[in-house]
């Protein structure tokens, strides 16, 4: 199939665009939100390639899979053609919901020109999804080409704009953990955190919009992850960290709870028992390993990059099919 899909979150769409279909992936002078084009920090395939909006009028397009309510729009006037009718839809909801929850109304409720997939099982539940057909694809992970050593006695979290979304990403949780060992923040804007929170130096380190590779090299040698989002869909970050091998100490909030069984570290609501179980994992190693290789089995389990396409063609196939 052709599929046209706007790159708008990096790792899931590198994921996507791993399977056996020609993706069209719009890109703009500009590189603007709506034009970003082709991964430049994640290694995509061949088959995902570039087309201008002055290209997609010329293109067979089987179907679009949008991603935020205003590409539905774009779409028809890029590609001349009534989405939803002419040609099929689909709709991919990567977020939890915001506002009134959980009486949040999806923006694509009540509609029956496109098909709601949710990445979770959290948020389908969790939206008000109308009347409109939805479907959940669990996510899927592009194995790394690490695996974890947890030879520095280190923590390490991956958040993208930790200041901005604060409370949502559990950055006001980092602290305590600090105290037990330093941390090493990766993710976008992340950059003066340490400040922002209070802490000396050499108790957490920014590493800024590092590429995909090299952070997992990094994470890979720290001893445990944190993830401690309050409120947020189930990171990939978390799911790659684990597929590597490394210990989890997570909150036990939205799909977390869903994704890391209680082997493959801790999961709880309560600071005080993550933090002293990230205090054993610093001491000792052993655990630390034992806990990882928990986690490797339960990600590669179920959130393997072959049941995340073959989840996905049977989507596609099922819906291009109902239109024609």
């Amino acid at each position: 199939m052709n599929i046209l899909v706007w790159h708008v979150h990096g790792s899931w769409t590198t994921s996507f665009v791993h399977g056996k279909h020609r993706y069209l992936v719009p890109v703009t002078p500009d590189r603007g939100p709506y034009g970003l084009g082709r991964a430049r920090t994640y290694p995509w395939p061949d088959s995902a390639v570039e087309v201008t909006p002055q290209q997609l009028r010329r293109e067979e397009v089987d179907v679009v899979l949008l991603q935020r309510p205003e590409e539905f729009d774009l779409a028809c006037d890029w590609l001349g053609r009534r989405v939803g009718r002419d040609v099929p839809a689909i709709y991919v909801e990567h977020n939890t919901p915001k506002g009134d929850v959980p009486n949040t109304r999806h923006p694509m409720a009540d509609r029956d020109d496109l098909l709601l997939t949710h990445v979770t099982h959290f948020n389908e539940l969790f939206y008000d999804n109308g009347g409109t057909r939805t479907a959940v694809v669990e996510h899927g992970v592009v194995p790394p080409a690490v695996g974890w050593t947890g030879e520095l006695d280190r923590l390490a979290v991956v958040i993208n704009e930790p200041v901005r979304r604060w409370r949502v990403t559990g950055t006001d949780l980092l602290a305590p953990f600090a105290e037990i060992a330093p941390l090493d923040v990766f993710g976008m804007r992340v950059a003066g955190l340490a400040d922002h929170l209070g802490l000396p130096a050499d108790r957490l380190t920014s590493h800024d919009d590092v590429p995909q590779h090299r952070m997992h090299a990094e994470l890979a040698r720290r001893r445990a992850y944190l993830h401690l989002c309050r409120w947020t869909s189930l990171g990939l970050s978390l799911i790659e960290a684990m597929t590597m091998g490394m210990p989890v100490v997570a909150l036990a909030t939205t799909e977390a709870v869903e994704a890391v069984p209680p082997a493959a570290g801790a999961l709880s609501t309560r600071v005080d028992v993550l933090v002293e179980a990230a205090r054993r994992f610093v001491a000792e190693p052993a655990e630390a390993r034992r806990a990882g290789e928990q986690a490797r089995a339960a990600a590669r389990g179920r959130y393997g990059l072959d049941r995340f396409l073959a989840d996905w063609d049977r989507l596609l196939e099922e819906e291009v099919c109902a239109s024609r």
